[in-house]
């Protein structure tokens, strides 16, 4: 029998990395090769399972992520921007599908993303959730169905440490938005108010960030006019669901060519 699909998991401490390493030891078509940590923390040198609290797993946590990569099939990395650039140089390198849940990258850090693509397959979306990008696909067509007398609101919620914001969700949803009415992001986006900020712009697109407790994310597009309300929504109660996406994506991947794909690619849409 072919051996299943090998997935290194990076940020393996954080609150995605522990929770896309239960996804994929739960899984029956991929398996745990590689956990990789920062430089210097607790974790490195520890067996994955037992650091997390639980049994062993056969796995090491490293700082040497390219050692690690060149077991795999596939790198899950949902870490911070800088880090992720590097992880992409370094799975292309391995040619291993890298699979992208980091948010908080900007058109200047994806811009550099491009050359990786050359030789590896890259999966990046601001969210993984099927339903979310469900709701993406929603997003664009009611905003190509309604015009500028709707004002679109973009309101996302998150817990108390998250360190970005707008959230990549809700960026990727301002940018269906702005495709479904065919005008650029950046020339209608409305991030801040504050203060005495005069009416609101006919056809801009707002974002409002609500940060408290534990929240794993919710997202609300609202379509407002004179005298009604469309409201569209989803609400993630488990970050399980943002695990289960990304090894899909993972498993994809294996079959694909080197280029640059999002979650619409992987799920048909």
């Amino acid at each position: 029998m072919t051996e299943l699909p090998g997935i290194v998991i990076t940020g393996a401490s954080g609150r995605m990395g522990q929770m896309l390493i239960q996804t994929v030891v739960q899984s029956d078509k991929a398996r745990l090769v590689g956990a990789v940590e920062r430089a210097g923390h607790p974790w490195v040198g520890q067996d994955i399972g037992q650091a997390m609290g639980g049994a062993a797993l056969g796995v090491v946590v490293t700082d040497e992520p390219l050692e690690a990569f060149a077991k795999a099939q596939a790198v899950i990395d949902f870490t911070a921007p800088a880090a992720t650039l590097q992880f992409a140089k370094l799975a292309a390198q391995a040619r291993a599908v890298h699979v992208i849940g980091t948010t908080g990258m900007s058109d200047e850090d994806i811009a550099k993303l491009e050359p990786c693509g050359r030789h590896a397959v890259i999966v990046r979306a601001g969210n993984m959730s099927l339903g979310v990008n469900l709701l993406t696909q929603l997003t664009k067509k009611v905003a190509a169905a309604l015009d500028d007398d709707y004002d679109i609101e973009i309101i996302e919620s998150h817990h108390n440490q998250k360190v970005d914001a707008p959230s990549g969700t809700a960026l990727m949803l301002g940018e269906a938005a702005a495709e479904g009415r065919g005008v650029a992001l950046a020339d209608v986006s409305d991030r801040g108010r504050d203060g005495i900020t005069g009416a609101r712009q006919k056809g801009d697109i707002g974002f409002v960030a609500v940060r408290g407790g534990d929240i794993v994310g919710e997202h609300d597009v609202m379509f407002a006019t004179a005298g009604e309300r469309i409201i569209l929504r989803h609400v993630a109660s488990d970050r399980s669901v943002f695990a289960r996406g990304a090894l899909k994506a993972a498993l994809w991947g294996q079959s694909q060519k080197p280029g640059e794909y999002d979650m619409l690619d992987v799920l048909g849409l």
